[in-house]
């Protein structure tokens, strides 16, 4: 185990504060694991399915498929040539599906 000799050693008061029986009594108090969390502050960054987001405008620009990509048959996602797995029965797949 490592040992950080630059931290501060601990005196006898606080050596009695770690004994066995107060870390058992510790471990066996359940609120003491707790977490005071906000429900509704945590619950505005999920987004729900099926949310109405008609007044939500998108900005990406989509680029149409480019000479040296292809579209795998198996997770239909275009991707570069040099991705092309050799399958040997037809299907055009990337290295990904086929790992």
């Amino acid at each position: 185990m490592a040992t950080d000799y630059d931290a501060p050693r601990k005196n006898d008061d606080e050596l009695n504060e770690d004994s066995i029986e107060e870390l058992k009594a510790r471990r066996t108090d359940k609120s003491s694991g707790a977490v005071d969390e906000d429900e509704t502050e945590a619950a505005e960054g999920f987004e729900l399915p099926g949310a109405d987001l008609s007044n939500e405008e998108l900005s990406v620009r989509v680029l149409p498929r480019q000479q040296d990509e292809f579209t795998c048959t198996s997770c239909f996602l275009v991707v570069h040539r040099s991705q092309l797995h050799d399958a040997g029965n037809g299907r055009i797949i990337c290295n990904d599906c086929a790992a």
